[in-house]
């Protein structure tokens, strides 16, 4: 009932406060005088912490943006589509945007919005989201008047959103290279302090190499990316993994002799949660989002948006919300309270310590303090101790002193440690910008391998969601099958991922060996080998496996690899075309010199 009333009450509070004001067309406050202070740009600061809102659920936004602006948000990332702002060329609707800057300013919110999508006039089709469009020129005039009304409030303008995704049917890294160019031109000639940035679904970095070579370079000013199947994989001890990304972002960029130290940003990024409480799903979440913020600042992303403010479900009663349906915070929204709280507005990575045993460790510089960031590996608890009195803080905000010498028991759930030693703080660092030390250091190897059995044997390629494999023992020894009776035909592909620290962006000749039997010496079986290349995922070509019930490798040898786990693996057994299952025992990867 309490909630029911929050609602309405907000809901009447809004009313109240564009009651004299919903006219079509009418403008937000004029605040050139107060936007750009002598201390900098009030449209925008050094705060990561930001939350994006789908547009399912945006119209709700005078009821979450306070609860953002209480939880220590500083940045919203909302939009409302080209053809509700422009349904006709000569027709603006300005009522909904102009709500949503207003209501942004008035709870202290950075406003980020994304230019998307086609209206459906200005669409060889008559839809919104197929290209090409009818004349760039429309592109040109509504990138205009967007950055023309809200400039005051809006500095970066996101080009699309997931355009190399299911937003952009037949796009190419030409045309997406075309709009932000575009884009930039339009918008600078109104604004030059406007900030432009190229955007990709998941971890996309081909797509952005792409567009940039197609003429996307020198036009824009930051970078956003939406990896989703990187937070997954934190689950499974994929932490290298995200720490990497930025490593890869700037290689590329520097492939293109574009600027080092072009802002990179996760502009969605977000794990699903029960739509009813649920004790162990919520917990789930809340961790996700906490290693989530903290590696993403400990790596550099200059700002990371969590995705979403109020989620609906987009199935199986699960959805991504910070807040549910019902307006009730979830724990993931305590935790990034207790993350705000903590780091501050201006939190920056001093560098990483390895608490052994694989326990994870990062330090921050905030608020004149230094904080420790600590967890345990996946599955696993650890044990440290520190030499002085150290506070810490849990998730859920409860705060505890822990004495010198006294043992610390991390969990997989970060935890937040303040008074940390200077010893460790001089530790952290001296270990920046280091190779990271979890999961093996294969940065100067020439073989990584994967063994497969009961419980793999991984150095330096991991099996990517195992459960597309079924394990076979024989005596001692144990291997794994695909598994083909895996719905929607899942169990046809075996995934991996290799150490990012073993192919850094760049490394493109490979050689990818796998050692596999048939499941009986007359059941024929093959497989083709996709990978991930400088063009996106391709085929290698398929092999079959030769008769008999004795072990045999098969070895694929490729000159355009490109591993950035876009979309969370490298390369797949594919065995789609094949009539029968078959074992596999072992995978490798090799660096071979150039072709």
């Amino acid at each position: 009932m309490l909630n029911r009333l929050t609602s309405i009450v907000a809901l009447v509070a809004l009313i109240l406060h564009f009651g004299n004001d919903l006219r079509v067309g009418a403008a937000p406050v004029d605040r050139n005088d107060a936007v750009r202070l002598e201390s900098g740009d009030r449209r925008d600061d050094s705060s990561p912490w930001g939350v994006a809102s789908g547009s399912e659920w945006l119209s709700a936004f005078p009821l979450f943006n306070p609860m953002l602006k209480n939880a220590g948000v500083g940045w919203l990332r909302g939009f409302y589509e080209w053809q509700t702002i422009q349904p006709k060329q000569d027709s603006w609707n300005w009522v909904l945007p102009d709500r949503l800057v207003a209501n942004a300013r008035d709870n202290g919110l950075h406003l980020t919005f994304s230019l998307a999508y086609l209206a459906p006039w200005a669409s060889a089709n008559g839809g919104t989201r197929k290209f090409p469009i009818k004349d760039m020129q429309f592109w040109r005039d509504y990138v205009s008047g967007m950055v023309e009304r809200y400039h005051n409030d809006i500095k970066y303008w996101e080009v699309w959103n997931e355009f190399n995704g299911s937003f952009a049917e037949e796009g190419t890294p030409q045309i997406y290279a075309d709009l932000v160019r575009e884009a930039s031109v339009a918008a600078k000639k109104i604004d030059p302090t406007a900030q432009i940035g190229m955007s990709v679904a998941n971890f996309d970095v081909g797509f952005l190499d792409a567009a940039i070579k197609s003429g996307a370079a020198d036009h824009f000013d930051y970078i956003c990316v939406h990896p989703y199947e990187k937070i997954n994989a934190l689950a499974d001890d994929g932490e290298v993994d995200f720490l990497t990304m930025t490593t890869t972002l700037r290689k590329m960029l520097a492939s293109n002799g574009q600027s080092a130290d072009i802002p990179v940003w996760i502009t969605e990024i977000g794990a699903q949660a029960p739509v009813t409480p649920n004790q162990e799903g919520d917990r789930l979440q809340a961790v996700a989002l906490a290693k989530a913020y903290l590696l993403s600042i400990a790596s550099g992303f200059t700002r990371i948006f969590w995705f979403e403010a109020r989620g609906p479900s987009y199935g199986a009663q699960m959805d991504h919300g910070l807040i549910r349906p019902d307006l009730t915070p979830r724990p993931s929204y305590q935790a990034l309270q207790v993350l705000t709280a903590a780091l501050g507005s201006a939190p920056r990575g001093v560098g990483w310590l390895n608490l052994g045993n694989g326990g994870y460790g990062f330090v921050f510089s905030a608020q004149g303090k230094n904080i420790l960031a600590a967890w345990a590996p996946a599955g696993r608890t650890l044990k440290v101790t520190f030499d002085g009195d150290v506070g810490l803080s849990d998730l859920d905000g409860t705060g505890t002193r822990l004495l010198a010498g006294k043992e610390l028991t991390l969990s997989n759930a970060p935890i937040l440690i303040d008074h940390v030693p200077s010893a460790l703080v001089a530790q952290a660092q001296a270990n920046l910008g280091k190779a990271y030390p979890w999961g093996g250091q294969h940065g100067q190897a020439r073989v990584v391998t994967a063994l497969l059995q009961t419980k793999n044997i991984e150095n330096g390629i991991k099996q990517v969601n195992p459960n597309t494999t079924s394990v076979v023992v024989l005596g001692e020894n144990s291997w794994r099958k695909t598994d083909f009776s895996i719905p929607e035909g899942e169990g046809h592909y075996v995934y991996f991922s290799v150490d990012p620290q073993f192919v850094p962006f760049g490394t493109h000749d490979l050689e990818i060996t796998a050692m596999v039997r048939r499941i009986g010496s007359d059941k024929m079986a093959g497989m083709a080998l996709n990978y991930e290349s400088q063009t996106g995922y391709v085929d290698a070509g398929y092999f079959n496996i030769p008769e008999g019930d004795q072990w045999h490798e098969l070895t694929w040898k490729v000159s355009d690899a490109n591993f950035v786990g876009g979309w969370g693996w490298n390369f797949r057994l594919n065995a789609i075309a094949s009539p029968n299952e078959f074992m596999i025992k072992e995978v490798s990867v090799k660096k071979i010199a150039p072709r």
